[in-house]
């Protein structure tokens, strides 16, 4: 799928209810679009989180966010040093497809 796939777009947004996200999907390709969607739009490039900001940012769309956070860590998406001690993007997460807002 291309980073500018519409379908792609539909299926991330299918996955939220009135702005919040309604479960974490088990398959590993859903979870794959997801994760890149929340890395995109929760977080900025070049910033360092603390681990209550990255909470905090994923609690506004679903409340397991330590679950959230896990995900993107084992994903490559969010990167943190050996001590935990902060979080950054990635360089690595894809730019947006289009159609999908970046509240959803």
């Amino acid at each position: 799928m291309s980073d500018t796939d519409p379908r792609e777009a539909r299926q991330v947004a299918a996955l939220f209810s009135h702005g919040r996200l309604t479960a974490i999907p088990r398959k590993p390709a859903r979870r794959e679009q997801l994760l890149q969607h929340l890395a995109r739009t929760l977080f900025e490039r070049d910033r360092v989180y603390t681990e209550r900001e990255v909470n905090d940012a994923l609690l506004t769309v679903h409340e397991d966010c330590s679950a959230l956070r896990r995900h993107l860590v084992v994903a490559g998406l969010l990167e943190r040093p050996r001590d935990g001690s902060s979080y950054r993007r990635a360089s690595e997460v894809r730019d947006a497809p289009e159609g999908l807002p970046s509240g959803v």
